[in-house]
């Protein structure tokens, strides 16, 4: 049976769009393969680690029929890769084996029984869905994600936190030295919702998500979202991704985002990256440490390493508020600047050289980033 004949493109965009949960290495093998699923013009592919889903449906030619297996996908996208764009392929089943073909060439693929592919069990109770342009959610996504923990042992930490409330959806991530808020507004009025979305989902979903702005007049890429107790459900661009949840409760960051500091200084983003970034060269490998001087007038970056090297540099500044000496780990900083790319200026509140500072945008109350100092 001719299971699917279309053109490279076609069949590589297909796969890639769902293999990036596939791990390299992995304890049933297979976990390795795509399950394909094929009914009458439709296929359906589907990956799995056991804690996501991910789900395609694309018509990709080939006979009429029904037919499932399961194929190592890697495999089957390293060979295409090497094809021309617009080469019509062919996949064929022959006993337990998938056969290949593109032009000259034939690749004889190994297969495992469908039956053997563990799907994720569906939450039976997901709560009512809503939904926002993909474009709106991966932004929000790109402003937080960076500030997620990395293998933190508070494995809450280990994602991102989504609180739908009314018509508000925000994001937060926070690796308990820095924490980044941003928010959004829905078309649709929602009852509150609190996830936690594990760092893997999050990574997929800003692979997958579309970031294209729209024309006028046309509408945007939608993504469809429904959360249940310890499951999350999003549907875009014909696929369905379904994604365990991290159990366990987020710190509160209402707390966390501090009010009424005294001090603010708006400056231009790019200068005051360029000067952290020159500053951070003579900051010590284990000890990223920068001292910021700000003084009406003046903000002094300064660093030192334990070659007794030292770096200094100078901003002028509109400021005209209290002189504060504070210690940043530099990361830290040059981590929210190179992410707000799109931003000319941004606005640094500080109260004492003992607490935490916080970054925001001078015209969008949408973005905080709350940073705590350190000892130098």
């Amino acid at each position: 049976m001719i299971v699917l004949k279309t053109t490279q493109d076609k069949l590589l965009s297909a796969l890639q769009s769902v293999a990036g949960i596939v791990e390299r290495r992995h304890t049933l093998p297979v976990l390795a393969n795509v399950l394909l699923r094929k009914n009458g013009p439709h296929t359906q592919l589907t990956t799995s680690d056991l804690e996501i889903q991910i789900r395609t449906t694309a018509e990709l030619g080939g006979d009429d029929g029904s037919f499932t297996t399961t194929v190592g996908v890697r495999k089957l996208i390293d060979i295409l890769r090497t094809m021309p764009a617009d080469q019509t392929v062919s996949l064929e089943s022959s006993q337990n084996k998938l056969i290949l073909k593109g032009g000259k060439s034939r690749f004889t693929l190994q297969t495992l029984p469908a039956e053997d592919f563990p799907l994720v069990q569906e939450a039976p109770n997901f709560g009512p869905a809503f939904s926002v342009p993909q474009k709106a959610l991966k932004d929000l996504l790109g402003q937080v994600a960076f500030a997620m923990a990395v293998h933190d042992i508070r494995y809450y930490l280990n994602g991102i936190l989504f609180v739908a409330e009314g018509n508000t959806l925000s994001l937060v991530a926070t690796d308990g030295h820095r924490l980044a808020f941003a928010s959004a507004t829905l078309d649709v009025e929602v009852p509150k919702q609190e996830v936690i979305l594990p760092r893997k989902t999050v990574i997929e979903l800003q692979r997958l998500l579309s970031d294209a702005s729209v024309p006028e007049g046309q509408e945007a890429p939608m993504i469809e979202m429904r959360f249940a107790g310890n499951q999350a459900k999003f549907s875009f661009g014909g696929m369905e991704f379904v994604t365990k949840l991290v159990e366990g409760k987020f710190p509160d960051y209402n707390r966390v985002i501090p009010k009424n500091h005294r001090n603010s200084v708006t400056l231009g983003r790019a200068p005051l990256l360029a000067s952290l970034q020159r500053t951070a060269i003579l900051t010590s490998e284990k000890f990223k440490g920068v001292r910021l001087n700000i003084e009406p007038g003046t903000l002094r970056i300064a660093s030192s390493n334990a070659e007794q090297e030292e770096a200094m540099d100078e901003l002028d500044i509109d400021y005209g508020g209290d002189s504060i000496e504070i210690g940043f780990n530099v990361t830290y900083l040059i981590d929210v600047l190179t992410n707000l790319s799109h931003e000319e200026m941004v606005k640094i509140e500080l109260q004492d050289a003992n607490s935490s500072a916080l970054v925001t945008l001078p015209d969008n109350a949408n973005f905080k980033y709350v940073v705590m100092p350190m000892r130098i």
